[in-house]
């Protein structure tokens, strides 16, 4: 496994965190109604990604999206599904790993989830459903039913 210092994925942990409540603050949702509810961001987000002028969007305009859509989707695994932050190797990252998304799914099995690949393969097919990227992300972690994960 990769070198990863403990404050290393604490820092990470704490900048995603960081990020998602000041994008509910951002689109209107408090931080605590987030808290109590995850879903309760869904709608402005979804309003906010719709209306976004993509056709007009620059790459930074971008990295700024798919990082704040892979925010998003982590945190809500770790709220609705007591998920974790987690770290996996991979040799063609710059550091030699990245951080994942772990949890247990319905069979027992720990499972994980690459947000950042969640994101990407949504932004790849427009339009984007943030609805479908929770979906995916929770049937790779086996969290739904394949049933309840139809869009």
């Amino acid at each position: 496994m990769a070198a990863v210092s403990p404050s290393d994925l604490r820092d990470w942990v704490e900048g995603e965190r960081r990020n998602v409540i000041g994008i509910a603050d951002v689109l209107g949702v408090s931080s605590d109604t987030y808290a109590r509810d995850p879903l309760s961001l869904l709608p402005a987000l979804q309003d906010y990604v719709s209306r976004a002028p993509l056709d007009e969007f620059e790459q930074s305009d971008w990295i700024t999206l798919h990082a704040d859509l892979m925010s998003y989707v982590a945190d809500y695994l770790i709220q609705k599904h007591g998920a974790s932050w987690s770290v996996a190797d991979d040799p063609a990252a710059p550091r030699g790993y990245r951080f994942v998304i772990e949890a247990t799914g319905r069979d027992g099995q720990t499972r994980r989830v690459d947000p950042f690949d969640v994101v990407g393969k949504e932004i790849g097919s427009l339009p984007i459903e943030v609805t479908r990227m929770l979906a995916r992300a929770e049937l790779t972690l086996n969290l739904a039913s394949q049933e309840a994960g139809r869009p």
